[in-house]
């Protein structure tokens, strides 16, 4: 495992397909990483992006303000991340580079990715950005949601869900009987999505 204060990466440098991580509020950049060998193959990358500012409340991080939420921390926030998506698309190209969050990380991803050739994105527990509309033209879509999540509504997928569509897009939302998380119930439909999506990116 590669770890900089910024990221942490697992599998093969010289690998052609990437999963990019992005954790929730109050959470670091090794919350996310034990996913990496549920969802991919030894084959590809796997980096973990940390947050890049520090939580109020705890030793965790936080893309951008959140109780209560500081919409105007947003721009900086979206820009930082697309700038290094787009130095990660240096080495391992961004139409072979799955994107996914949790939480606020869900909320960044789709933000962010949607302007991004991305081979796919993948928002767990995740919402809309204040005034957030999707182009015409995006990654293809899959989300997650608990029906009981006490944290984001599981309403927030379900908006994220009829925008997407309503921009031609045909997100599929895995629904789970279950909290804020990633439930073990929708693991292999993720991995499926996100495994079919690497198979079908353009050699480097």
């Amino acid at each position: 495992m590669t770890q900089r204060s910024d990221l942490l990466q697992r599998g093969p440098s010289s690998a052609e397909r990437r999963l990019v991580l992005l954790h929730g509020w109050g959470a670091d950049a090794d919350d996310l990483l034990d996913l990496g060998p549920l969802l991919v193959g030894p084959e590809v990358s796997v980096v973990a992006l940390r947050a890049p500012e520090p939580h109020p409340y705890g030793p965790g991080r936080q893309w951008y303000g959140l109780q209560p939420i500081d919409w105007g921390q947003l721009p900086a926030a979206r820009q930082s991340l697309q700038q290094r998506l787009e130095d990660l698309g240096q080495s391992v190209p961004l139409p072979q580079t799955v994107l996914l969050g949790f939480s606020q990380g869900g909320a960044m991803a789709i933000d962010v990715g949607s302007g991004l050739p991305l081979a796919g994105i993948v928002a767990c527990s995740g919402y809309p950005h204040e005034g957030w509309q999707p182009p015409v033209a995006m990654p293809p879509v899959l989300l997650s949601h608990g029906r009981e999540d006490p944290v984001v509504p599981f309403g927030a997928s379900a908006q994220l869900q009829q925008l997407l569509q309503g921009a031609g897009g045909e997100p599929q939302l895995l629904a789970f009987n279950g909290g804020h998380t990633i439930d073990a119930s929708v693991l292999t439909p993720i991995s499926q999505f996100i495994r079919g999506r690497l198979a079908a990116a353009p050699q480097g």
